[in-house]
């Protein structure tokens, strides 16, 4: 896939998955725009590893749950650079994937899920709403949205986060009806259990070989497992391609 001379914006990008989706841009020749948080030195390495590989980066700190923020670094990365190709929403509130210390439905509050709803339709709203008049304008442009494989085998019950996400899955969906006629494509992509990652560093030894074994392709994920999905759903090889989740899980989810 060649990505020269195309922008590409990834939210929640200084580490883990979304480091690896900002680095293999890069390497097909984009130009990326590495969204993060607070953690200035992690992104300055993810700049540095995608300039190495190949492409230009440049980080750009902003709170995606901040709708002025968003709107600011859109219109940053417009003047600085003269377009947004694709943008790809990875950034979610902080979550810990560990099924023995998990909260039980009937522990939860309302304000647990309303903190991931927040955290992953919110976020992609944001982006959404400050990037898709230049995507109109344009009249072409792709949204990759990260889910997770626990909107259709929730195979540990983590009651907020993949509630947040099945309804990223539907804002996606929705998007995508509306759009595909202006020529813009909204996708989704859902990991299964991605290790080594910050979320994923709770997630005991046992577990993760419950998982394994669990597994056709016998192994868990790796970040960089996700980034090729990503890329494929961003470029013209999937041009026909709207509204559609794919699983990367090894085999624990076939539809």
């Amino acid at each position: 896939m060649n990505f020269k001379g195309k922008v590409v914006l990834v939210t929640g990008a200084s580490r883990g998955i979304g480091a690896a989706i900002a680095q293999a841009f890069a390497a097909e020749g984009a130009a990326v725009v590495v969204n993060h948080l607070s953690n200035d030195a992690a992104a300055a390495d993810v700049v540095a590893n995608c300039k190495a590989a190949g492409g230009d980066a440049w980080a750009v700190k902003a709170d995606v749950g901040a709708g002025p923020a968003v709107h600011a670094m859109v219109e940053q990365t417009l003047a600085e650079a003269g377009r947004i190709d694709v943008v790809v929403n990875n950034a979610f509130r902080p979550y810990s994937f560990d099924p023995q210390r998990r909260q039980l439905f009937s522990e939860l509050e309302w304000r647990d899920y309303q903190s991931q709803f927040d955290g992953a339709v919110g976020g992609a709203y944001n982006v959404c709403q400050a990037v898709l008049p230049h995507f109109r304008q344009r009249a072409q442009g792709s949204i990759v949205n990260i889910v997770s494989d626990l909107v259709e085998r929730p195979v540990v019950p983590y009651h907020d986060y993949t509630t947040a996400k099945s309804a990223l899955v539907g804002f996606s969906r929705n998007l995508a009806a509306e759009l595909g006629p202006l020529g813009i494509r909204v996708n989704c992509v859902a990991p299964g259990l991605v290790y080594p990652t910050q979320a994923s560093s709770a997630t005991r030894q046992e577990f993760r070989e419950a998982i394994i074994a669990a597994t056709p392709l016998g192994r868990i994920a790796r970040p960089e497992d996700v980034a090729g999905p990503v890329l494929f759903l961003a470029s013209p090889w999937s041009g026909f391609m709207t509204g559609q989740v794919l699983f990367v899980d090894g085999g624990l989810v076939m539809r």
